[in-house]
Formats: structure tokens, sequence, C-alpha cells
């Protein structure tokens, strides 16, 4: 059975979609941080793999542990928000290096290494956000957030090209307003609701999502 690889697996969206993934039968692979996190996971009937995103050489690393696998789904769900600003304010060295590391450069770090892993016919998700919208953008809040998750939809969108051509298709997921540390309480949709319609979206997939930016319910994002 092709195995479902979700990378930040520890909270919120990523072990939500280890849990379903998991009820269904999928054979699933999640990464962790913190060993009590792993341990839920195995709990779960899940391979749990350490990984920390931020850490040198943690790509190839996983790629090792992954030698042998056969991956149907890679789901790249590692982010962090950073801190909220409400108008164009500068960040601080350390903010920017943690945010644009954790959402931008863990991908152009893993693609390539993830890839030949990919069996074809395959999918490669990244679990963007509608913040990363330049055509959708109406105030210059989360400005941070929101320049790394447009790179990450670029990011997505040049890895389309080389994947897309042995079958893989790669997609850009917004999630929705979801009621996570970052969405909070007051959010439109809980994490099994988010991540329930996500499922249903990357299920019915072909070739022709390939390299798109979509909701949480299938519809078109603007890049």
């Amino acid at each position: 059975m092709e195995s479902c690889l979700i990378v930040g697996a520890t909270r919120g969206i990523g072990a939500e979609l280890a849990r379903q993934y998991a009820a269904d039968g999928r054979r699933v692979i999640g990464t962790f941080r913190q060993a009590a996190i792993g341990a839920q996971l195995a709990a779960l009937g899940a391979r749990a793999l350490p990984a920390d995103v931020l850490a040198d050489g943690w790509a190839p690393e996983l790629g090792r542990a992954l030698a042998g696998e056969a991956l149907g789904l890679v789901i790249i769900n590692a982010g962090v928000a950073g801190a909220r600003s409400e108008h164009v304010e500068a960040p601080d060295r350390s903010s920017f290096d943690t945010v644009m590391r954790t959402n931008v450069l863990a991908s152009m770090q893993f693609i390539p290494v993830v890839a030949p892993l990919i069996a074809a016919g395959g999918k490669l998700v990244v679990i963007s956000s509608r913040m990363g919208s330049i055509g959708n953008a109406g105030d210059p809040s989360w400005w941070l957030y929101r320049a790394s998750k447009a790179a990450l939809n670029s990011v997505l969108k040049s890895a389309s090209f080389d994947l897309g051509s042995r079958g893989v298709v790669c997609m850009a997921l917004h999630p929705g307003w979801v009621q996570t540390d970052m969405g909070g309480a007051a959010a439109q949709l809980s994490v099994a609701e988010s991540v329930t319609a996500m499922r249903r979206v990357i299920a019915a997939a072909n070739a022709s999502h390939n390299g798109r930016f979509l909701n949480y319910n299938g519809e078109q994002l603007e890049w």
C-alpha cells in the first residue's frame, strides 16, 4: 500500500490529517519534533519519524529514513505564523529567519529529496494560506506571514513542472479560517471540518489540478 507522509503532524491540522487518514486505513507516516507527539502518532498506527525543519541536514536525514517507501501522498504542513502585524512594520531578523526557514526553505529543501519517492500518479500538497494570494490581498496585516506563503506558492508552482512531467499532481491548499492557535476560537471551521474538506479535494484531484492554488472547498484561488 502506498503511504501518506505528513511533514508536521504534531498538532492542529497536521495531527488531524494523520488521525483521519489512519482512521480510513491509510498507511500514515508523520513527522514530529517532541517525543510525546511521536508516541501519539504511533498510537494511531502511524510510523512516527523525528524531523525538525529548522535543523541543519533535516531533509536528507528524513529522506534516508524514508528509503524504500512508496509514497502516494505527501503533505507538507509544517509552518509558523510569526508575530502579528497590523501595518507595514519591519520584522526583526530572528522572526524573519524563523518564518521564512519554516514556511519556505523547508519545502525547498525537502521537495527535491522526496520527489523520487512519490509514485507516478501520486500527489504533493503544501498547506498554504489565502493570505499568500497577492491578487486577493486587501490589507497589510500579517505581512511577514503573507510574504512567506506567497513564496511557498511560488515554490509549489515551480515544483509542479518537474513533478507533473511524471504524473505527480502538485497543489497548494488553503485550509480555510480554522480554529487553531493562529485562527482562534472564533474561526469559521473546526480542524476536523477543514481536514475533511481538504481530503475531498485531494482525493478528487487529477492532472488538471497540477500547479493550482485551491481553497479547502476546491475553489480556485488567485495567485
